[in-house]
């Protein structure tokens, strides 16, 4: 199959443009020129949506099944509860422990930033390096706004 491609020159022989012939090119410019000119679809306060791999999101550690789990260091010793996932306004995710306390009562609270935390690959261990409970009770407390 092949298109042919008019050349036109000028007097001095120079190339000025190459317009393609075949009716293949004439159809699919006439199909541009209707997409470029037909009315967009109206979503509503201009969200576009994307479509994701549900299969990967659904691989994915759900919140609720991590607000109660335990944390523990490097050295297997528990250092806090997982209280809460925040998500900034920033979209940053945040991890909200609790460090001592018994069954919700008495505990210090602290925000650490989601991405510190290690999972292993079902989401049961949860491990944050380095910290100790003393440590995280020396972070600035925790207090929800409003």
């Amino acid at each position: 199959m092949s298109s042919e491609i008019h050349i036109q020159r000028d007097a001095k022989d120079e190339l000025r443009r190459a317009v393609p012939t075949s009716p293949r090119y004439a159809a699919a410019l006439v199909a541009a020129m209707l997409a470029a000119s037909a009315p967009l679809p109206v979503l509503s306060q201009g969200v576009q949506l994307v479509v994701v791999d549900v299969h990967a999101v659904a691989d994915g550690y759900r919140a609720s099944k991590l607000i109660g789990s335990n944390v523990v260091n490097d050295q297997n010793e528990k250092v806090g509860t997982i209280e809460d996932i925040i998500i900034g306004r920033d979209r940053v995710l945040f991890a909200v422990l609790q460090v001592g306390g018994f069954l919700h009562l008495g505990g210090y609270m602290v925000a650490v930033p989601y991405q510190s935390l290690v999972l292993d690959e079902t989401g049961s261990k949860i491990k944050l390096p380095g910290a100790t409970q003393e440590a995280l009770k020396k972070l600035p407390e925790f207090k929800y706004a409003g």
